[in-house]
């Protein structure tokens, strides 16, 4: 400790602050990695109450389907309640229960079984569903959004034509379709008038889940119907937030100076204009593809697709908290790594983003 005339000032902290204010970008970094945390612990923690004040006995609603089963004496039900409340982490007050939770997923990483498929772990029912999900909305979402970038635009640089108001005035109506809504169309017209894909599962039954060719293109006919009712709607949004960046840079004095040097417009558009479209973009996009693990609820129980969301859905209607909550974290750990990432890239993909 030493004195100054303002006060004793710590000279070890002091010589923290300095060394971070000569690293600005390591500063940056610890601030944004802190505040990552904190979000996902405040997050987490209201998840965990939110679910467990939803109205129900799930413990009580398995012992009575056991019983149902004849699997065990119904005299014995007092007992296998007291175990299976132990098992699947509900014994006790709600903050011993919190407790309970926050010791299995952050020290010992484990959700807990599932009663959807005792004693089946909810990581490996999550584990099983999380490839078609992200399979499907991962690929889906990434066409969207490069054929959104680029014929947005498009269409943004030639605004003039009537193709390009055509095009936005469409995309103005199909952004305003629900997801389901699309795939019931699509489902109707291309399953069942024409019958050029399937209307349901993941793949052909007849086929064993492996890298056999036959496999994996079984897999892409039952997930084109799906893939193309989220692309449907996501290449409309993206291709008019694209159109809506370009057309306000349109006219700045770079795109002018570019022009008046003799630059052939596709160079234009390519290295100045779309340049400037894209980077908002990228934050949209990364996003975006954090949110995936949510799942598309409606679009996956349309479909009878095994991902996330299907999972989900039925997790909810057992009131499966390990499964359920397995879920929510997930989702809510890509969304925030997703804005933690583009927080400390985004500065050094445009100078303009200052670290502070």
């Amino acid at each position: 400790m030493i004195h100054t005339a303002t006060g004793p000032v710590n000279k070890p902290l002091a010589g923290i602050r300095s060394w971070l204010l000569a690293h600005p970008l390591i500063a940056y970094a610890i601030r944004r990695f802190i505040a990552y945390l904190v979000t996902l612990w405040g997050a987490l923690t209201l998840t965990f109450f939110f679910f467990r004040l939803i109205p129900g006995n799930p413990i009580g609603a398995y012992v009575q389907a056991l019983q149902q089963k004849q699997i065990y004496n119904a005299g014995a039900s007092a007992d296998m309640v007291k175990y299976y409340k132990s098992v699947f982490g509900l014994d006790g007050n709600l903050f011993e229960q919190y407790i309970h939770y926050i010791q299995q997923l952050v020290i010992k990483h484990d959700l807990g079984p599932s009663i959807l498929s005792f004693p089946t772990s909810s990581e490996v029912l999550i584990m099983r569903s999380l490839p078609w999900t992200i399979g499907l909305l991962a690929l889906s979402t990434l066409f969207s959004w490069v054929l959104g970038l680029i014929l947005g635009a498009l269409i943004g640089w030639k605004r003039d034509k009537w193709g390009s108001e055509f095009a936005s005035n469409l995309c103005i109506a199909l952004s305003h379709i629900p997801y389901y809504f699309v795939a019931l169309i699509l489902v109707f017209l291309l399953a069942y008038k024409l019958n050029w894909f399937p209307s349901t599962a993941a793949y052909n039954p007849a086929w064993d889940p492996s890298w056999d060719p036959g496999f994996i293109m079984s897999v892409i006919n039952h997930g084109t119907l799906p893939a193309l009712s989220i692309m449907v709607i996501g290449v409309s949004s993206w291709m008019l937030s694209t159109r809506m960046l370009m057309v306000t840079i349109l006219g700045e004095d770079y795109l002018t100076f570019a022009e008046a040097k003799g630059l052939k417009p596709r160079k234009i558009l390519t290295r100045y204009a779309l340049r400037n479209c894209y980077l908002p973009q990228i934050t949209g996009l990364g996003i975006t593809l954090g949110s995936i693990f949510n799942g598309n609820v409606l679009v996956e129980q349309l479909f009878a697709y095994p991902g996330i969301g299907n999972l989900f859905v039925m997790a909810t209607q057992q009131l499966d908290y390990n499964t359920i909550q397995g879920i929510v974290s997930l989702a809510i750990f890509g969304v925030l790594t997703a804005n933690l990432i583009l927080d400390l890239f985004l500065p050094a993909l445009d100078p303009r983003i200052k670290y502070n």
